[in-house]
């Protein structure tokens, strides 16, 4: 509260005597205005979801989960998850200079048409904020830059919520480091198979599977897979479906 003076009149018969009085005035403490990034200050909502979060009547990604709602507009994941993070899966792949194949982040395919060949180029993305939440997507663009920017807008609107946990018997220390229990996932020839692991083993995995298990806020992993997994599409895709098992079980609980 801050004093304020103020001056009074106070008639008397024969003399006019000023006397001073001390007022309380509230103090009104300064909000801190929230400054939107130039998208997200751009963005127009089309569907009611993105309306009711536009406008800060949803502020919580969980209430969007639990409610099945659909996320059809990825500025939804951005306002409400602003430390998302994404990676690019190596899918594609040239010839290196000593030989061999040289992986990288898209792939080319062409077709034959009257006019000559058209290049269509794909790309896969997984984002997550390392805390439960991740998602993963795949873009095609004859354009490299919109075809990443397709799969990484697409892997947020895939975006669910994990159940994290400590499942090894080794271990028993009661922390999210690894998942709660042994989970399988399939994707076309590929067979996936994450099993929890004791506190400080890491990720027992390769590179490209590491991607989507460092996003989801997975430290501690065994993993096993059948198939053929040098086709990295099917593999991320059996991860994803082994990991939607945990938010299915969650979802029952």
């Amino acid at each position: 509260m801050v004093e304020e003076k103020k001056e009074i009149e106070v008639q008397q018969p024969n003399e006019v005597v000023v006397t001073t009085e001390l007022a309380e005035v509230p103090v009104v403490e300064e909000v801190p205005e929230i400054k939107l990034s130039p998208d997200l200050e751009r963005w127009k909502p089309k569907t009611s979801l993105g309306q009711e979060v536009f406008n800060g009547k949803i502020t919580n990604i969980d209430d969007v989960l639990k409610s099945g709602r659909r996320i059809a507009e990825p500025e939804i994941i951005d306002m409400l998850v602003p430390n998302i993070k994404n990676e690019l899966i190596l899918i594609g792949g040239r010839a290196g200079k000593g030989g061999g194949i040289q992986r990288i982040p898209v792939r080319i395919t062409a077709a034959m048409h009257k006019s000559g060949r058209r290049f269509t180029t794909s790309a896969y993305a997984v984002v997550g904020n390392e805390d439960g939440l991740v998602g993963i997507g795949q873009g095609r663009a004859p354009e490299t830059r919109d075809a990443i920017a397709k799969a990484i807008q697409r892997a947020k609107l895939n975006l669910l919520r994990i159940k994290l946990g400590c499942g090894s018997w080794e271990c028993d220390c009661g922390t999210n480091h690894s998942v709660p229990y042994k989970i399988t996932g399939k994707s076309g020839s590929v067979r996936f198979v994450l099993q929890p692991a004791p506190k400080g083993v890491g990720l027992v995995a390769n590179d490209e599977s590491k991607k989507i298990f460092r996003l989801a806020g997975i430290k501690d992993a065994w993993v096993k897979t059948f198939g053929n997994t040098s086709m990295r599409i099917n593999l991320i895709s059996a991860i994803y479906d082994a990991l939607k098992k945990l938010y299915v079980y969650e979802r029952v609980e």
